[in-house]
């Protein structure tokens, strides 16, 4: 987590490439691969909880420009004006929007979509809205990582001193704080960006790395087995022999912790609930659950189970011995 108070100096030009005011999504969405915005940056910086740095490869190099809308993404851009005009009254700044594209003249390949400017003041604006499980990420001065990100980064695009973040946690609080312009976190922008970028033009894969998101990534890159054998280098070996140590450990670790929860199973009986100190244990009766029964359907009904197959998408099982 990152704190919002450290300070730096600056410099620096920006263009406006792109007018959004007017555009469609897919118009906007092609001008996004023409470089790395502010969320792409986090998650290029292996800082995002979402994307992986090989997403966003995918993104800039693939000649596709659909992104599905997620709800949390729908309701962010619906709440978004609410969040502005609440940071205005509350902090008592003016603030005004930015539709453009920019595009910095020393460092082309960073961009940035603001979400508002602050009038009078050498600052900008980001609106976030987040669920209730996320407000400890708030506490003080901290903000998310990915976000302390992206607000660098418009400051590395804008040449700002300071950016100022707000977000609606939960329906019901909400925060709005200051992010000092960091020069020392700008600088690995620009480096980490311009090798990224260099990895997009080169059309050269980012290397995997131990995120959930980098596993999605590869499973949409790779969808389909082609059914071949393939010798694997010999720098795989070390790889395959502490993979099957960890599998190992794992299990271990799963069978002490199995055997404690029968130990404590049988330390309740019948009990549902029990108390240790400041700790307490439960185990909860549940309703039987309910199951369709496709195998007789399809037996009684061959006809109408084949009119409601629904085709899946393919997958492919991992395994290493």
């Amino acid at each position: 987590m990152f704190n919002c108070q450290k300070k730096g100096n600056h410099t620096n030009m920006y263009k406006k490439i792109f007018d959004s005011k007017n555009a469609t999504r897919e118009e906007w969405l092609k001008v996004r691969k023409l470089g790395l915005g502010g969320s792409d940056m986090a998650a290029v910086l292996g800082l995002s909880p979402w994307r992986s740095p090989i997403d966003v490869w995918l993104d800039k190099t693939s000649d596709a420009v659909e992104e599905k809308e997620s709800e949390p993404m729908y309701w962010g851009n619906v709440l978004e004006e609410v969040v502005a005009q609440e940071f205005a009254k509350r902090s008592g700044y003016k603030v005004r929007n930015n539709n453009f594209t920019l595009q910095s003249d020393e460092y082309p390949y960073l961009l940035a979509n603001i979400d508002r400017e602050i009038v009078g003041l050498d600052a900008g604006l980001e609106c976030k809205t987040a669920n209730a499980f996320k407000a400890n990420e708030w506490d003080g001065d901290n903000v998310p990582d990915a976000y302390y990100i992206q607000c660098q980064h418009y400051m590395a695009v804008t040449g700002k001193s300071s950016w100022w973040i707000a977000c609606l946690v939960g329906g019901n609080t909400f925060y709005h704080k200051e992010i000092k312009r960091n020069d020392e976190v700008i600088q690995a922008i620009i480096d980490t960006g311009r090798e990224f970028w260099n990895l997009v033009e080169t059309k050269t894969m980012p290397a995997p790395d131990d995120s959930k998101a980098c596993s999605e990534a590869l499973k949409k890159i790779y969808q389909q087995s082609n059914g071949k054998t393939v010798e694997l280098s010999a720098q795989y070996n070390n790889v395959i022999v502490d993979y099957l140590e960890l599998k190992g450990q794992l299990a271990e670790l799963e069978s002490k912790k199995r055997g404690i929860e029968n130990l404590l199973k049988d330390a309740l009986g019948e009990n549902e609930k029990g108390s240790c100190g400041e700790h307490y244990v439960s185990w909860k009766s549940s309703k039987p659950r309910e199951t369709f029964d496709s195998k007789k359907f399809k037996s009684n009904h061959p006809e109408m189970y084949t009119n409601y197959i629904k085709q899946g998408e393919p997958s492919r099982r991992f395994e290493v011995k």
